[in-house]
């Protein structure tokens, strides 16, 4: 196998009406005065912030209470929010919601502890994070997986460009997670979720190095879970299990367990960042968009690791490698369609939306100057090609 280090501090409080331990969880960090964030209202159509915050106030909590973080969380609204309160003496961060939401949430953490350094400097690494505050999540979407990660992801509007910060000091000290919370979600959220939770796994899945059996199995059945109760919760919104199965690889396709010993890739996460930041799409229909048109284009780097994954995965019993490759990424493709996900940019993409492929490949590869991937390095002139091939 080869060297890895994994560290995933996280307590995950998993279960039906667990969110009424929220508050004493928050004591237990030594959180005495918090700072809630939630989205644009469901967490309060639904129930969830009153919950949350009768629990904070059996455990004597103070507390205030922010909603309004949009589906692409903008460094706009972290900062205005660290500027209003940074002499408030907050000293916990609670997310209620999905990866938005729990991604503002540790911005202001990072932006409460360091009052005098704009976020932007520090989600575009002109600032090294050396401090945060304590941070956790009451888990409403199974999607992100930001409730046991270390990454968090903003967008500058201004400059329509989404940049990911990964840190330990994005970790939450907790996560509170009740399948019940995903019930009431719309279509559309649950079908992102299933597919930035399978992308997780895959973009660690598809590394250069991967000689580590065990998280490959670990990967393999991970994926299959989630197409397998993915169309269970697409038909039956209220299943248990399925709910219960999507929560839980959602923590664990992005808490590094997938990808321990392996070079990560995520290029599908780059190339989506940079439809997502143009065009404030979400997040999951930016993967679904770029996951096909990137396969196809790199899938002759190692044809037998794309014939693993469809035989793995997909169950295609061609003998041919390359064969097999195609079939399992044809079985994806026809997955993300039916669950109503988007495969190109022309069904993705605004249609009124004017831009061309070479301002999205400048984008991703920050004018030119970086490159993206390790599966298969992807310099502007490959990006611009994927992009083509999206089209």
């Amino acid at each position: 196998m080869n060297n890895f280090t994994f560290w995933s501090p996280t307590k995950v409080v998993f279960g039906e009406n667990t969110v009424s331990s929220v508050g004493e969880e928050i004591k237990s960090f030594g959180g005495t005065k918090v700072l809630v964030f939630y989205g644009m209202g469901s967490a309060v159509s639904s129930g969830v912030l009153e919950r949350v915050t009768d629990s904070l106030n059996e455990a004597g909590l103070k507390y205030f209470a922010v909603g309004g973080v949009q589906i692409n969380p903008t460094v706009e609204f972290a900062q205005k929010v660290v500027g209003k309160h940074r002499d408030s003496g907050f000293d916990f961060v609670l997310g209620v919601g999905g990866g938005s939401v729990i991604d503002t949430a540790k911005a202001v953490a990072h932006g409460l502890a360091n009052p005098d350094v704009p976020l932007w400097d520090i989600f575009s690494l002109k600032v090294n994070l050396e401090r945060s505050l304590p941070v956790g999540a009451v888990l409403t979407i199974a999607a992100a997986g930001s409730e046991t990660s270390s990454s968090a992801v903003l967008t500058n509007t201004k400059l329509k460009i989404k940049r990911g910060l990964t840190s330990q000091l994005n970790r939450p000290q907790f996560a509170v997670m009740d399948p019940t919370l995903t019930y009431s979600l719309p279509v559309r959220h649950t079908v992102c979720g299933v597919v930035d939770i399978l992308m997780h796994t895959l973009d660690r899945y598809f590394a250069p190095d991967a000689d580590n059996a065990l998280t490959d199995e670990l990967s393999e059945a991970l994926m299959r879970i989630v197409v397998r109760y993915g169309r269970v919760a697409m038909e039956w919104h209220d299943d248990y299990k399925a709910r219960s199965e999507l929560m839980w690889a959602g923590s664990l396709s992005h808490n590094a367990l997938t990808g321990l010993g392996q070079t990560l890739d995520f290029s599908v996460h780059q190339l989506g960042h940079a439809i997502s930041g143009k065009f404030d799409i979400p997040h999951g229909e930016s993967l679904s968009i770029t996951w096909p048109a990137w396969a196809k284009y790199v899938y002759r780097t190692d044809v037998d690791r794309f014939a693993r994954y469809a035989r793995k995965v997909w169950g295609i019993t061609a003998s041919d490698g390359a064969a097999a490759a195609l079939a399992g990424i044809s079985a994806t493709v026809e997955f993300f369609r039916s669950l109503g996900a988007p495969v190109s940019l022309a069904e993705g993409v605004p249609d009124d939306a004017e831009f061309d492929i070479e301002e999205l490949a400048s984008l991703c590869s920050y004018n030119k100057t970086r490159t993206i991937g390790s599966f298969q390095v992807l310099d502007y002139n490959d990006i611009l090609e994927i992009y083509r091939l999206a089209l």
